[in-house]
């Protein structure tokens, strides 16, 4: 290919591009984007045409087609334009280029210098699909980073305004309600089908790990049973313990935190269905030592119980000590067995837990059994 034509196509690139970027005004898109980040458009196809002039006076050297074509404009340009619409614009400035084939061909090179425009647009495309192929890898893998940073936080009980912040860029919307939902970690799990379900029942979603277990934050608008039930059955079969709600994820670590609390004690429980509240692990959690479930069994069931008078207490430990039985612990305190009945309604209405009731009756015994050992 003659000198004069390369030289020309190098003089020309101000121009051109300049055309190119007048033609792109048709796209919607493009006429919408802010001054600036279209004037950065304008550099990326100035760049290119030099690059490609570069490449007319030797094209036996690699073809310029990478990210040395985008390193004109800033890295956020690629969050303002996607790779469908970046193939748009290639294909304006190629249009524009090919019409202007005629005037910056020397005699004889025109055949050679189109051609040279295909081949050189088509290598363009691949970069560019390359170029963002690279990009979303890299902010897939930040994205991950910055998602587990958010669920640590929240494990730890640092949910400050950097943290919302993070979970924003995330993609978390306001929602109505928030809850954790903790299982044991899998070897090998593929989120994405989880995610894109969230994604598209409008649930919003974040998840890492903590320790040996897998944390899942749910929020949304929508109904929490429903989006529960979606997400639970995406999760493998494993124990699945769900942490109170939450009004924002502002204060979901309490919730998180229990959700572990209540993962790490659930094999106390081999019958516990899936999912399981973390408040129905209270006991088991209390009996690991868990100081927020022994304080909650003492605020909740002894103190409430002991304060209330009416020997509420001597009557549901002669109850569940003696073997469950009414008659039996109205032999022990001396009393009529409709009187323990009575009694034992109370302590339904006084702690929110029926004795009679297995589960129930091994709250109150947790806590007969703490309360005892602490003063009042």
């Amino acid at each position: 290919m003659a000198r004069a034509t390369w030289e020309r196509v190098r003089e020309a690139s101000s121009p051109l591009s300049a055309d190119a970027v007048r033609s792109m005004q048709r796209l919607p898109w493009f006429a919408a984007l802010p001054a600036e980040q279209r004037s950065y458009v304008g550099l990326v196809v100035h760049k290119g045409l030099e690059l490609f002039a570069q490449w007319l006076r030797q094209p036996a050297s690699p073809m310029p087609v990478g990210p040395e074509v985008f390193a004109a404009a800033p890295r956020e340009l690629a969050r303002h334009i996607n790779l469908k619409q970046t193939v748009q614009l290639i294909r304006v400035a190629v249009d524009i280029v090919e019409q202007a084939v005629p005037g910056l061909a020397a005699p004889g090179d025109e055949r050679l210098l189109r051609e040279a425009v295909l081949r050189y647009s088509r290598e363009l495309a691949f970069g560019t699909a390359d170029v963002y192929a690279a990009a979303a890898e890299a902010r897939g893998a930040w994205d991950a980073r910055l998602e587990a940073g958010v669920v640590d936080a929240l494990v730890r009980g640092h949910a400050g305004e950097l943290t919302l912040s993070r979970a924003g860029s995330l993609g978390w919307l306001r929602a109505d309600w928030v809850v954790a939902v903790a299982t044991p970690a899998p070897v090998s799990f593929d989120l994405l089908p989880l995610r894109t379900a969230a994604r598209h029942s409008g649930i919003g979603l974040l998840a890492g790990e903590a320790a040996s277990a897998l944390v899942v934050i749910v929020g949304g608008l929508t109904s929490l049973d429903a989006a529960l039930e979606q997400v639970i059955a995406a999760l493998p079969d494993a124990p699945v313990v769900v942490g109170p709600q939450a009004a924002d994820l502002s204060t979901a670590a309490p919730s998180v935190q229990e959700a572990l609390a209540g993962l790490a004690a659930v094999r106390a429980w081999p019958q516990a269905p899936r999912p399981v509240a973390a408040s129905a692990l209270l006991a088991e959690r209390a009996v690991l030592g868990e100081a927020s479930a022994r304080r909650r069994i003492l605020e909740e069931v002894y103190r409430p119980l002991a304060a209330a008078g009416g020997d509420l207490l001597a009557t549901a430990a002669a109850y569940l000590e003696g073997g469950g039985s009414v008659e039996g612990a109205g032999r022990a305190l001396f009393l009529h067995p409709n009187t323990v009945r009575y009694r034992l309604r109370k302590v339904v209405d006084v702690s929110g837990y029926d004795i009679t009731d297995p589960r129930d009756g091994l709250v109150v015994r947790v806590s007969l059994v703490l309360g005892r050992t602490q003063p009042l």
